[in-house]
């Protein structure tokens, strides 16, 4: 079942992922994410280069959609220093030489901390390319509208700033700590 989603846009972006030596004798390799790849075609853990011991793949091709009920948190990540998208990995125990699977690219930094609060898988964040930034940069553009704060104020407020006490005056008690003592008139 696929659902369609109104003024939604979508681009195919590869990803890249770095295979590394790893820095300690119970690790063999480190991987991450390196770059995405706008408009790249299907891959399948493809060998880009190899150098020093370091290998880059075209792991995977992934759909990076933008939805308009997102369009603040993309306007969000566009006012950032590093504009960036995150690659949500998943662990792969199928294979020993690959053990992750490209699960996810988003440009929604709220979508990738969703993802970062399960620890089940690896959140990447990958610097966006100049294209994509500016493809992105219109979709907020053309759907986000900045909601203008408005203060909310407080009906039938009491301006006189005086407490006769914060218990129950209904309820007898012989002693409430809640309760502040009565205010006695001064007549002089």
């Amino acid at each position: 079942m696929k659902l369609n989603y109104p003024n939604a846009q979508t681009i195919p972006l590869g990803v890249v992922v770095q295979r590394s030596p790893g820095v300690t004798r119970w690790t063999k390799f480190a991987w991450k994410a390196s770059s995405v790849l706008p408009g790249a075609p299907d891959a399948d853990w493809k060998i880009l280069r190899t150098e020093d011991g370091v290998t880059e793949f075209h792991a995977a091709t992934l759909p990076l959609t933008l939805y308009v009920s997102d369009a603040e948190a993309y306007a969000h990540e566009l006012q950032a220093r590093s504009p960036s998208v995150y690659v949500v990995l998943r662990p792969n125990d199928a294979t020993a030489d690959k053990p992750w699977s490209v699960a996810l690219v988003t440009a929604s930094p709220y979508e990738a901390q969703d993802y970062c609060d399960s620890a089940e898988e690896l959140v990447e964040k990958v610097t966006m390319p100049e294209g994509l930034h500016a493809w992105i940069a219109s979709f907020v553009e053309q759907h986000y509208e900045e909601e203008v704060f408005v203060k909310r104020r407080r009906k039938n407020m009491s301006v006189d700033q005086t407490e006769d006490g914060i218990g129950d005056p209904r309820i007898r008690q012989v002693s409430d700590v809640y309760r502040a003592p009565r205010r006695r008139e001064v007549v002089n």
